[in-house]
């Protein structure tokens, strides 16, 4: 592979032969089949919980999963830099009573821990808390939803990101994507940007891809984590803190942070298959899941887990305007093979003492399709025309290798529970082109390459923590106060890499131009970061936590964040709670330094570095950190018995919001593009000056976000018949622009559309409500999803088969009207450790609205992809098949 990158970046270049579709020639019957001998984690937890209750209805109880630790060992401390990653998670942190309620021990050595069912308000949460032992999610003094390996598997979603957005309304995921922006997979919390939500697994930060979203979108200028990147088959659950963390965690927690919490088993074996196509008989997937565990001595554990997901294409792209067939497969799901394994350990030094590791790594190869080009556009390159005669359609591809390492040890002393660790991770990137050309490179030596290595983007990230916490009882004050903090030092770096040469030469490689010298490079920044959080009670049902951290970045200065939390217990059926807090989103080095030049047939569309010639010479400023206030309250009850209802209305202010600014067109956009390197196709004179932009990242605007999310679970007892888990979830959403930056000469930044991506993007709502009936062998779920409005300003498109942009100023308002879809799966458990489900997503092919035919370039895309509301993939069918051993 032919990557110039600058001498002292580090690139990881693991080669691998191309991702072609390896199932679903075989067809979908051998695949079903396939599945039946195939197992899972989730769903081999449900058969053990069905076989121990022989047949019986199961009552639903939350089982405690504890460290692999001697008897008697005192509590471990928060996980380093942010949470504790608590007893309920089989986490190296408990507390002596929680060791002595859950774990079995023979002359000392305990015995593994069995899979965690950690569903609902009653099950122990961590994130949001540095008390060691977390607290149960109905206590949290801010909103936690709870996620299980089982409900995931449910869910028949062979992604994580795809099974979480079928079970938390607050939770998005982009209806589509363009070019190498869609080979990344990104979520959202609460209508904002990925950017504003931090990830963490086991209580660690994690890094991010290097793959920027970088074309127009609600997305755009993410480099969010891709949380599909580690192995689903790994996950014990998942914890979704909804409300502003910053001050708790750091930079991106504006909207909430997604806490991965591995699996510790040092014991069993499961597996599972999902195999499942669409209703319009594409997109072919296959996901195979594998995990086991085993002792390590008497005093550790090692835990191995691993995926295999593959998915085919889906085409969706109505008939081009130019040839009136369907032969422009712009529109549609890429293709993608992604291996990914984990290795989760913990060893007990001694008795108070425990070092604990993590490490994963995940290979994708994707391929997304480009706007194909017409056989007539190379009436003058006859060696091309040979190649093509038909015309072409070019196809972005990505070979991408992820990586991520976690080694740290914790401990008690005198008192203070204390952790020490490093985590190192690091994504590397290779977008290449396939079935593409160069005309320029034909025209002046008569060489027709077909394949071009167009960029490379290699992103790591190296954290460093020190964490201490303890309970003090103070004379005078009858209550414990719960004392932490720690201090961190994070190194980021971001590397461009030079395109191959046959990439640059000339106009460059048709669909997206190769990544010239003056836009590669190797940036860096340090990070150190320090922070306090105290928390008591006031009376004996009012608590109270307070969080403040201060964090200093090298390159965008300091940060100092705050909250506030605070709960109180009128009974214990009825809680009110509250918080406000202080958050940042520091700029990526990303957003500070990319650059790229997307080319379509007749036209083009720039990204440049904020800091490049061409953006300073149009009035570019440096980026600053975003900055947020969010303020939240709710109240958790339970009106009768059994029946749990939480709500909670927020509010969050976002200032100097990170998107792309400053857009100049035509021949002002040509000139900055020339001033930093990046030369033109042939004939793109011609072009209409609205088909020829640029921009670069700029904190352009000022928002304000007001939302309300309300969730209620009711179990029926339908006695000896079985029973039905009724479950409720909403979000409502809105956001609106409170102010929009200028440049330098009073211009606003963004014209309408950018200010749609801001603000109405996103659903208005969204609703997920249905049940699941358990009957002996039998279980039968029923879940209806209701998508709210997105509102879109539509491009204009004219001339012959829509290939001009008419205007930059003036669009169409298109509603992407709300939208239902109904999931369904029914489940037989053959035997006490093997069990099927069939079942179907979007049963009913429901599909986004089609937007109007003179607002789609060269006719294809007959769906919005700049939205986060329904898929366009329609409806998915699939056949699961789970073992436990």
């Amino acid at each position: 592979m032919r990557k110039n990158f600058p001498s002292d970046s580090l690139v990881l270049q693991v080669h691998s032969a191309q991702g072609r579709s390896l199932v679903g020639s075989r067809g979908f019957s051998f695949a079903l089949l396939a599945a039946t001998l195939l197992s899972g984690v989730a769903g081999g937890q449900a058969l053990a919980a069905e076989a121990q209750h022989s047949g019986k209805a199961v009552k639903h109880t939350a089982r405690a999963v504890v460290p692999h630790k001697a008897a008697g060992q005192a509590a471990a401390p928060p996980a380093s830099g942010t949470v504790s990653v608590g007893a309920a998670h089989g986490s190296a942190s408990s507390s002596p009573a929680t060791r002595s309620a859950n774990l079995r021990t023979v002359r000392g050595a305990v015995v593994a821990p069995g899979p965690v069912a950690a569903e609902g308000e009653e099950s122990v949460v961590v994130t949001g808390t540095r008390e060691a032992g977390g607290r149960k999610a109905r206590e949290s003094l801010s909103p936690i939803d709870v996620v299980s390996a089982k409900q995931l598997s449910q869910t028949g979603q062979p992604n994580l990101r795809e099974a979480l957005a079928q079970l938390l309304p607050s939770l998005t995921m982009p209806t589509g994507g363009f070019d190498s922006g869609a080979l990344t997979d990104s979520i959202s919390l609460r209508g904002l940007n990925p950017n504003e939500t931090l990830v963490l697994v086991d209580g660690k930060r994690r890094h991010t891809t290097a793959n920027i979203y970088a074309d127009p979108g609600p997305q755009q200028g993410s480099t969010a984590v891709d949380i599909d990147m580690i192995p689903m088959a790994a996950i014990d659950h998942v914890e979704v803190l909804r409300d502003g963390a910053s001050a708790q965690y750091g930079s991106d927690a504006v909207a909430g942070v997604v806490n991965i919490i591995l699996k510790k088993q040092d014991h069993g074996f499961h597996a599972e298959s999902i195999s499942g196509i669409t209703a319009a008989k594409d997109g072919f997937q296959q996901g195979v899941y594998l995990d086991g565990g085993a002792k390590l001595g008497d005093r550790g554990f090692v835990h191995v887990s691993g995926d295999f997901y593959h998915t085919d294409h889906t085409f969706r792209s109505a008939p081009d305007a130019r040839t009136g067939q369907k032969n422009n497969y712009v529109l549609g799901q890429p293709e993608q093979t992604r291996e990914s394994v984990a290795i989760n350990a913990g060893y007990d030094l001694t008795n108070s003492i425990q070092l604990y590791a993590t490490g994963t790594y995940a290979h994708r190869h994707a391929e997304s399709f480009q706007n194909f080009r017409l056989g007539s556009s190379l009436a003058k390159y006859p060696g091309y025309a040979a190649i093509y005669p038909w015309g072409y359609s070019p196809v972005e591809t990505n070979e991408e290798n992820d990586f991520g390492i976690t080694v740290g040890v914790k401990g008690k002393l005198i008192g203070w529970n204390w952790d020490l660790s490093t985590v190192y991770g690091r994504d590397f990137d290779s977008i290449g082109l396939n079935n593409s050309a160069n005309l320029s490179l034909e025209k002046d030596t008569g060489r027709t390459p077909t394949h071009f290595d167009v960029q490379g983007f290699n992103n790591s990230q190296w954290s460093n923590n020190f964490d201490l916490s303890r309970k003090f009882k103070l004379s005078g004050w009858p209550h414990a106060i719960n004392v932490a903090g720690g201090a961190s030092y994070r190194y980021e770096s971001y590397s461009i890499g030079t395109g191959s040469a046959d990439s640059l030469y000339g106009g460059g490689s048709d669909a997206m131009a190769g990544t010239n010298a003056g836009n590669a490079g190797n940036f860096s920044r340090d990070v150190v970061a320090g922070y306090v959080d105290v928390s008591t009670n006031l009376t004996r049902h009012w608590q109270l936590d307070l969080a403040g951290r201060y964090e200093h970045y090298t390159d965008v200065g300091d940060t100092e964040t705050g909250k506030v939390s605070t709960r109180y217990e009128v009974s214990p059926r009825l809680a009110f709670r509250a918080t406000i807090s202080s958050g940042f989103h520091a700029p990526t080095l990303a957003q500070e330094h990319y650059s790229a030049l997307a080319i379509s047939p007749t036209a083009a569309r720039g990204l440049i570095a904020v800091n490049s010639p061409g953006a300073l010479a149009n009035g570019a400023s440096p980026l600053k950190s975003e900055r947020s206030t969010n303020a939240s309250g709710g109240i958790v009850m339970e009106p009768f018995h059994k029946l749990h209802v939480t709500v909670d209305v927020y509010q969050i202010n976002l200032r100097d919001q990170i998107m792309p600014g400053g857009q100049v067109y035509g021949d002002q956009a040509r000139s900055a593009l020339q001033m930093n390197g990046f030369s033109l196709p042939d004939g793109s004179g011609a072009w209409a000056p609205a088909s020829l932009s640029t921009h670069w990242f700029a904190n352009v605007a000022s928002t304000r976000t007001q939302g309300l999310d309300l969730t209620a679970t009711y179990p029926t007892q339908l006695g000896d018949i079985g029973r039905i888990d009724w479950d409720v979830a909403i979000n409502l959403n809105r956001t609106r622009l409170s102010h929009q930056g200028t440049d330098a000469q009073g211009n606003p930044l963004m014209n309408a559309q950018s200010v749609a991506y801001l603000t109405t993007a996103y659903p208005r709502s969204k609703m997920i409500f249905g049940g699941r009936f358990t009957s002996g062998k039998w279980t039968v779920g029923v879940h209806e999803i209701r998508y709210g409005q997105t509102t879109s300003q539509l491009t204009y498109y004219g001339g012959a088969g829509n290939t001009n942009s008419l205007s930059s100023t003036q669009f169409r308002e298109f509603h992407n009207t709300p939208k239902f879809i109904t999931n369904l799966e029914v489940t037989y458990r053959v035997h006490p450790r093997l069990a099927l489900t069939l079942g179907g997503n979007n049963m009913f092919d429901a599909r986004p609205s089609r937007v109007p035919d003179n607002n789609r370039y060269l006719g294809a895309p007959q769906y919005y992809m700049s939205t986060s509301q329904l898929g366009m993939n329609g409806g998915f069918y699939y056949l699961r098949g789970d073992v436990n051993f």
